[in-house]
């Protein structure tokens, strides 16, 4: 039995972005912190209030904060993953689904987290509940740390889920939102975790299992 999860939504409300931030902030620069929480104010006020993709944006945001990490090697940017996960990805846990993920686990399912967020962050994430991870990877190259491809995201998730695991379909899926129906519809019990609107609205029409009620941003 093969199940797969998104993460941003589905297993935390935290954000990648405030926990490298808050790694700068405490083990680098605050004026760095801050300045590049200042740059990013506008677009977050613009998404929030429905003037960018929100998803999009916080995507970028994520790709963007990546610069923040000066000198950057394997080694240093586990560390500031770690950091961001014990410091609020973990904090903001949806207990409830990581409970179901757990029951999965206990029954013998192969668990996989899979998500757009860059995979040295989901790691320690996805270590603390036993699971697997198949996210966007990164690489190193003179002090910086950059995607190393596009993000996993909408189809390319579901394409890289397919393709590692070699299957079909699997058997459970975990997912908030629109960019997750991709990944749903090739699960033979999807389910919509606290969806947003257009993942509700699908999940109602099709019968999908829907957990928690739709967030508001």
């Amino acid at each position: 039995m093969i199940v797969i999860s998104d993460m941003m939504g589905t297993l935390t409300t935290g954000s990648p972005v405030l926990g490298l931030v808050g790694w700068v902030r405490h083990n680098q620069s605050k004026f760095q912190a801050n300045l590049f929480m200042a740059g990013m104010m506008p677009f977050y006020l613009l998404a929030k209030g429905g003037l960018l993709d929100w998803q999009k944006w916080g995507q970028n945001a994520m790709v963007s904060s990546l610069s923040l990490v000066k000198d950057a090697t394997a080694e240093k940017f586990e560390r500031a993953a770690e950091w961001a996960v014990e410091h609020d990805l973990w904090k903001k846990r949806r207990e409830d689904v990581i409970a179901r993920l757990a029951a999965h686990k206990q029954r013998g399912a192969q668990v996989y987290i899979a998500s757009s967020v860059v995979e040295p962050i989901i790691a320690p994430f996805a270590k603390r509940i036993g699971v697997e991870v198949i996210g966007t990877p990164v690489e190193f190259s003179n002090g910086r740390v950059r995607i190393a491809t596009e993000l996993v995201a909408s189809d390319r998730k579901i394409e890289q889920v397919l393709r590692r695991l070699n299957v079909e379909r699997v058997n459970a899926a975990y997912g908030d939102t629109e960019q997750d129906i991709p990944l749903l519809e090739h699960a033979d019990h999807p389910v919509a975790v606290y969806p947003d609107k257009k993942l509700k609205a699908v999940a109602i029409e099709r019968g999908w299992e829907i957990i928690g009620d739709t967030p508001k941003y």
